[in-house]
């Protein structure tokens, strides 16, 4: 039986949201059971309307599903995604992971792999340090973080970033190379997250 993955994630202008499709559908290759989930927006309307492409992603993605606690209590893994915020988490992300603490003190969110994905305004934006902050969340969950090194000739095709997919917005929006590493993410973390938990249910 396939894991069940949870890709949550936050998207301002659609980056984010293409790569975490990809990582979903990497996922369900692999034989997963996926939930697709974007977090809260919470920034105003005049920030949003400031931006005529902010403004167009809300309005053509309302049919993905809301992230709830259910989703994180039921998958087997996670893959989180955010853009990079000076180089950290966006506050919508960080927020719904600021409300987890409760799960977090139940044991509910612990021997689960986790991976991270993100995009940068431009390919030295952030991107890293944003997966790292993103990985020190999994750390205190005490989730199994599953990155994809240097595991497939997709990696390098996309720029070679070990920690995650990493996508430069001054490329526009995610194609090609980069969504076939994300797409290798999602179908990896599936692979290990199955293989996990059948090691833990023949030790219970």
């Amino acid at each position: 039986m396939g894991a069940k993955v949870a890709v949550i994630y936050y998207s301002a202008t659609g980056n984010v949201h293409a790569l975490a499709e990809a990582v979903a559908e990497g996922a369900l290759e692999a034989g997963a059971e996926v939930r697709l989930r974007r977090v809260p927006e919470l920034a105003p309307d005049a920030a949003i309307d400031a931006n005529p492409a902010w403004r167009a992603h809300i309005q053509a993605t309302p049919h993905v599903e809301v992230a709830t606690h259910d989703d994180l209590t039921w998958a087997d893994a996670f893959a989180f995604g955010s853009p990079t915020r000076f180089g950290n988490v966006s506050a919508q992300l960080k927020q719904f992971i600021d409300t987890t603490g409760g799960l977090w003190a139940a044991g509910r969110l612990a021997n689960k792999a986790a991976t991270a994905f993100t995009s940068a305004a431009n390919a030295q934006g952030g991107n890293e340090s944003t997966l790292l902050a993103m990985y020190n969340t999994f750390y205190h969950w005490g989730a199994f973080i599953v990155p994809p090194g240097y595991t497939d000739p997709a990696i390098h095709a996309a720029r070679g970033n070990p920690y995650g997919v990493g996508h430069p917005g001054t490329d526009g929006a995610p194609s090609g190379a980069t969504l076939a590493a994300a797409h290798y993410q999602g179908k990896r973390l599936a692979t290990v997250a199955a293989r996990l938990r059948e090691s833990v249910l023949s030790l219970s």
